[in-house]
Formats: structure tokens, C-alpha cells, sequence
């Protein structure tokens, strides 16, 4: 068994797709009208055909409440891997990324975590 999709609530989808794209790096995979709401999926461009994440409108006032207050309470919605932490940290802050934490040595990883704009703070961890 493995994971092939997961999802992250978001408050625009529009939005979302464009930071997670331009911003993030990511690949658009899938974007299929579904009524009001579309299916939005975004890949790895170094695995284009690993698990993918689904950019899920948070229309439901339950996702509201759950991604408001883990935003609220500082805590990350996800974690992305990266290769190299301070360099990631550095062109995100020049593509204008804002970060609530900068990175941090904390054993025997280092993480960041910023804000995507779209309700969520993204924690960012080099192993």
C-alpha cells in the first residue's frame, strides 16, 4: 500500500494552483471541472507520476474551522521535503514567501515554515 493522493484545504483554488505552481515549483497534474469546484492536482516535477496534491476548496464549515484554527495555533497543515533547506529558504524569500520561521536546527533535521497564502502554513524539512 502507499499514498498516491492527499489533500490540503484551501481557501481559493485559483490562488492556490498559482502559489503551489509559480511560487512552489510544483507541476500541474490534473484540472478537471467538478461543478462549482474543480479537481486540482499538483506533482513533484522530479516525480511526475508519485503522489499528488489535491489543491480541496474548503467550503465545508468544518475544513474552515480545522484549517483556521491549525493556522491559527501555528501548526503546519504539511510538510515538503527539500534537498537543500537554506537555499530553498532563500529563493522563496526572493520570489516573496513569507515565513513565520526561519530555519531552525532541530536534531537532526532543519525546518521552516511559511504561509501559502491560502490558509495554511507549510512546514519545509531538510533531513
Amino acid at each position: 500500500m502507499k499514498i498516491i493522493v492527499t489533500s490540503l484545504f484551501v481557501q481559493d483554488q485559483d490562488r492556490a494552483l498559482e502559489f503551489y505552481t509559480e511560487k512552489l515549483g510544483f507541476v500541474k497534474k490534473h484540472d478537471i471541472p467538478m461543478g462549482k469546484f474543480r479537481w486540482i492536482t499538483v506533482v513533484s516535477p522530479d516525480a511526475p507520476e508519485g503522489t499528488e496534491l489535491v489543491l480541496e476548496p474548503n467550503e465545508h464549515p468544518a475544513a474552515q474551522e480545522y484549517q483556521k484554527k491549525l493556522f491559527a495555533d501555528g501548526i503546519p497543515a504539511t510538510m515538503f521535503g527539500v534537498a537543500d533547506l537554506h537555499q530553498e529558504y532563500k529563493r522563496l524569500l526572493e520570489s516573496g514567501v513569507k515565513f513565520t520561521k526561519e530555519p531552525t536546527k532541530m536534531g537532526e533535521v532543519t525546518i521552516a515554515v511559511f504561509d501559502d497564502t491560502c490558509g495554511n502554513l507549510i512546514q519545509m524539512i531538510q533531513k
